[in-house]
C-alpha cells in the first residue's frame, strides 16, 4: 500500500474538492508513491505526535488540522511548525491533513459530534451553494441509452434519494467535418443531420473528471459536444454545521450537565437561561461563530460550538442557548471518524489511534 491508496480512502469520506477555500488540505509533506509502513490519525501535527509515530514506525500522518496553514519563508526550527516539519521529513514521515472537507461531509466532523449527542434527524447547517454541476450532452439517438447508461454507472443522475435522474428531448443534429475530421456519420466536407438525444444530468463537483471520461469513453461521436455548469441549488448533504433533535427534551441545567458527560468538558461558557426546554440542537465543531444566525435560522433551541468571544454571546438574543463547550472539545472525536473509516477500509493494515492529547488549553 501507498500514501496514495490511503488517500483515496479519505478521500471517498471527505472529498477536498468540498474544503473552505481558505484552509490547506491534502498532502502536505511526502511522495504519493511511498509505501506505507504505518498510519498514525491525530486532531494535530506537534512534535510529540512525530515522535508517536517513529515510536510505532508510521511514516504517515493523518491529521485533521493542517500543520502548514500559513506560508512559509524558512523553515530553521524557530517555530513548533518548522521543528514538526523539519523532524517528518527527516524521518521521512508524510503528513496529510483533512481539516473543512470533513467538517463539510455529511458524515464527517459534525455528524459525529451529532452521534456523541445522540441526535436524531442530522441535517446540515449551512449547505454549500455550487457544489453541485449539470451536464448537457448531444447523443445520436441510436446511442443515447448507452451513454446515459455509463454516465449513471459514473454516478451522475443522483439526487438525493434518486439515482438515474435525467431530462431527455429529442432534436436534429448537423455537423459538418473539414479534412482533418474523421465522421463517426457521413463524410467530410458534408453537411449532416442526425437525430440526437440532449441528456441533461446532475453530478457532484467533485466526481467532474469521472464523468467526463465516461462521456468520452462511451459516446460515438469524435468531437464530443457538451456544457457543464454549476448550479446555486443548495447541497442538503454537503456544507458547515449540523441540526437534530434529542430524543426527549431537556432542561437547560441538565442540558449543559449532559454536553459535559458526552463530551467530556470540565467547563461550559453558555449564554443566559431562558427557562425554554431543550430539544433541538444545532452544532459546529471548532470555530463557530459565524453559524449563530444559521442556527436561530434552523429554529435550534440550542447551539453547540467553541471559540465565541464576549460579542458573540449577545448575539443569543433571548432566542437560543449558546453554549461554547472549548475547540479541543468539540473536535477531539474526530480522530476515532478516521480512524474506523481507515480500519473499514483497510482490514489488514496497521492504522493507529494517537494517545497524544494535543489541546493546548488547561484548566485550573
Amino acid at each position: 500500500m501507498i500514501v496514495q491508496d490511503v488517500i483515496t480512502h479519505l478521500e471517498a469520506l471527505a472529498p477536498l474538492a468540498y474544503a473552505e477555500e481558505f484552509d490547506n488540505v491534502g498532502l502536505l509533506v511526502g511522495h504519493k508513491t511511498t509505501k506505507v509502513t504505518g498510519v498514525l490519525v491525530t486532531l494535530d501535527t506537534l512534535e510529540t505526535v512525530v515522535d508517536e509515530a517513529i515510536e510505532n514506525q508510521c511514516n504517515l500522518i493523518v491529521s485533521f488540522h493542517p500543520i502548514i496553514f500559513k506560508g512559509l519563508k524558512k523553515i530553521t526550527g524557530n517555530t513548533y511548525v518548522e521543528r514538526v516539519l523539519i523532524k517528518a521529513i527527516e524521518h521521512k514521515i508524510a503528513i496529510y491533513a483533512i481539516h473543512t472537507a470533513l467538517d463539510n461531509a455529511f458524515e464527517g466532523s459534525n455528524a459525529g459530534l451529532c452521534d456523541l449527542l445522540g441526535l436524531k434527524n442530522k441535517a446540515i447547517l449551512i449547505p454549500q451553494v455550487g457544489t453541485i454541476k449539470q451536464l448537457t450532452t448531444y447523443v445520436p439517438e441510436q446511442h443515447a441509452d448507452a451513454v446515459r447508461t455509463a454516465l449513471f454507472e459514473s454516478s451522475a443522475g443522483s439526487i438525493g434519494n434518486y439515482t438515474d435522474c435525467s431530462f431527455n428531448s429529442v432534436g436534429t443534429g448537423t455537423f459538418k467535418g473539414n479534412e482533418h475530421s474523421n465522421p463517426v456519420m457521413g463524410a467530410k466536407h458534408v453537411l449532416q443531420k442526425v437525430s440526437e438525444t440532449k441528456i441533461t444530468v446532475s453530478f457532484a463537483k467533485h466526481l467532474e473528471n469521472d464523468i467526463l471520461k465516461t462521456l468520452f469513453s462511451s459516446h460515438p461521436y469524435e468531437e464530443v459536444a457538451y456544457e457543464i455548469i454549476a448550479l446555486e441549488n443548495k447541497n442538503q448533504h454537503i456544507g458547515m454545521g449540523m441540526v437534530g433533535q434529542l430524543e426527549q427534551p431537556m432542561d437547560e441545567t441538565s442540558f449543559i450537565d449532559f454536553i459535559k458527560t458526552r463530551l467530556n468538558c470540565t467547563l461550559i461558557r453558555h449564554s443566559e437561561f431562558l427557562e425554554t426546554p431543550i430539544q433541538k440542537v444545532a452544532v459546529l465543531g471548532g470555530s463557530g461563530s459565524f453559524a449563530i444566525e444559521a442556527a436561530k435560522a434552523a429554529g435550534a433551541d440550542a447551539f453547540i460550538t467553541a471559540d465565541l468571544k464576549y460579542h458573540d454571546f449577545f448575539s443569543a438574543e433571548n432566542s437560543l442557548l449558546l453554549a461554547d463547550v472549548g475547540h479541543y472539545e468539540s473536535e477531539q472525536h474526530i480522530k476515532n471518524i478516521l480512524v474506523a473509516h481507515l480500519k473499514k477500509k483497510i482490514t489488514n493494515f496497521a492504522v493507529l489511534l494517537s494517545k497524544t492529547n494535543t489541546n493546548p488549553v488547561k484548566y485550573k
